[in-house]
């Protein structure tokens, strides 16, 4: 599966940015999707995931009941819902996509197919 990431941008501290990650394939029901983000001179860090059928989610600690994560697998895509950014939130965010049956991993190394990134920029 390919996919392509978008949606990023400069915000300030408290708005709202969301994130969208489009699959090409038939097949992309079979793939759990989590976004990942990396700041400069950090590594790559979990941000949320999402399962195949949408039924599990997960979150970093960091970002939980701030972001929110959702698929319509009938338009192959995941998007990732930002809310009340933070200066801290600025990073390249990267969606990726993991083959499974059930449920998420936080796991970088699982993931196979990676969309460019789309920076995330938020000012104080």
């Amino acid at each position: 599966v390919q996919l392509q990431a978008s949606g990023g941008g400069l915000v300030e501290a408290g708005d709202s940015l969301t994130l969208t990650c489009v699959a090409s394939g038939r097949t992309f029901h079979w793939y759990a999707v989590a976004w990942f983000r990396q700041a400069p001179g950090k590594g790559r860090e979990f941000v949320s995931g999402i399962s195949g059928d949408g039924s599990v989610t997960d979150y970093a600690v960091s970002v939980k009941d701030r972001f929110t994560i959702t698929r319509d697998n009938a338009k192959n895509s995941v998007r990732l819902q930002m809310d009340t950014l933070k200066v801290e939130d600025s990073a390249v965010y990267y969606c990726a996509a993991h083959r499974r049956s059930y449920g998420t991993s936080q796991d970088l190394s699982a993931y196979k197919s990676w969309g460019q990134g789309t920076q995330v920029t938020v000012s104080s």
